[in-house]
């Protein structure tokens, strides 16, 4: 008989990338019973962008690629009473919805993918034990949901909530060294798997061509002035086409339906693809000769720390990645060799274009980037060995368990 596992989400949709594309599939191939709890909003799931699906997925429970998919109606109660709950070590208090769908599931394993779903899956957990079954619960933290460096006013309550609810945690799962490290230095004891938010490896017949008559840079996800504004995406195209043949394109944009509109004299130099299917990610990348990540370090330490989705997207197409200077992103790519860091915090538009000229003057140091950053995908990084450690940490949790029945009776 599998072993059942159930997703909890209170953000995430269907179409997550690594939640449900990547971790939910590969357990589901590696033989476990997979549950998906997610999140309606007035009666309806949510596509990437977080606008509302109104024709399809209606029903409560269905199946999608092979997935059991559960749904609830969104709702949160207010962090103080979360913070009570948790203290008082029980569950009867606690009005989660997606606790409640949780229970129905009845499964051996329970991995939550924010510090809210985490809430859900402490109180389900206790209400288990209460009935006699000894569950595992497994925190996927693909964010540092506290940050010690911004100025949330209720940061201080979020970690405490945080610190407390880790003590009933069995493994954590993170997406790059730093997070790890962080959460070590508050639970030095924790089992602690570091699975980063790898794409499977894209099939490449032959190495990547570049235009050798101009240069093409690519922004993938949500378009926003702390992670790849707009403004200057244009200013970088501006000043590229003073110089060189240059394109941009934008794979992603904005969220609730809000749509990019780029100004007229832009449109033959900047394209833009809404968000597109996370598997037809290879088929954009084809003809892209740069990644371009910007992420402003300033007031954020989970941006300072972030490996995120669109750097391995990148790197598994064997397009090189230009970033600002970070922690872990700049260690990967000087590691590595397969990008270039702009040494600033907070680049210009002036020093990310300086940076994109210097690879054009230089495209025999661009194409060894490309063929490392491919390599490292194809020896240490893609999918494929995420996927490994995954489905290690699942197997340990289940023969501990066993191990604990075993010494009881």
């Amino acid at each position: 008989m599998s072993v059942k596992v159930c997703m909890l989400s209170k953000f995430n949709t269907i179409f997550d990338s690594r939640m449900f594309k990547n971790e939910a599939k590969s357990l589901l191939k590696n033989g476990f019973n997979v549950t998906s709890i997610n999140p309606r909003y007035g009666g309806y799931l949510c596509n990437l962008d977080f606008t509302t699906i109104r024709d399809k997925f209606l029903e409560k429970f269905f199946i999608y690629e092979g997935i059991q998919v559960l749904t609830y109606e969104y709702y949160q109660e207010p962090l103080d009473t979360m913070l009570t709950n948790i203290k008082r070590r029980t569950h009867h208090a606690f009005n989660d919805p997606l606790m409640e769908a949780g229970l129905t599931v009845d499964a051996e394993i329970y991995h939550a993918h924010s510090i809210y779903s985490l809430y859900a899956g402490i109180g389900i957990k206790r209400a288990m034990k209460e009935s006699g079954k000894e569950i595992k619960l497994i925190y996927d933290c693909r964010d540092m949901n506290v940050d010690p460096l911004n100025n949330r006013p209720d940061k201080h309550k979020l970690m405490e909530l945080l610190l407390h609810m880790l003590d009933e945690v069995d493994y954590l799962l993170t997406v790059s060294q730093s997070i790890k490290a962080w959460y070590l230095s508050l639970k030095p004891n924790l089992p602690i798997e570091l699975i980063y938010n790898s794409p499977p490896l894209v099939r490449m017949e032959e190495e990547k061509i570049f235009n050798e008559a101009g240069l093409t840079a690519c922004y993938e996800g949500i378009v926003h002035s702390q992670r790849g504004g707009l403004e200057k995406i244009l200013r970088i195209t501006e000043l590229m086409n003073d110089q060189i043949l240059f394109q941009f394109m934008i794979l992603g944009g904005l969220t609730r339906g809000h749509r990019i509109v780029v100004p007229e004299k832009f449109k033959e130099q900047v394209t833009h693809h809404n968000w597109v299917d996370y598997h037809s990610i290879p088929d954009y990348m084809k003809d892209v000769d740069i990644g371009w990540i910007d992420l402003d370090m300033r007031f954020s330490l989970n941006r300072m720390f972030a490996m995120p989705n669109k750097f391995f997207s990148a790197l598994n197409n064997g397009v090189p990645v230009v970033c600002n200077k970070g922690n872990d992103m700049e260690n990967f790519i000087r590691f590595h060799h397969c990008g270039l860091v702009i040494d600033k915090y907070s680049p210009s538009a002036e020093d990310y274009a300086d940076a994109f000229i210097y690879l054009d003057q230089h495209r025999d140091e661009l194409k060894t980037m490309s063929k490392n950053a491919r390599y490292a995908m194809e020896s240490h990084y893609s999918w494929e060995f995420m996927e490994k450690r995954l489905v290690d940490v699942y197997h340990r949790l289940i023969e501990k368990d066993r191990e604990r029945v075993y010494f009881l009776t």
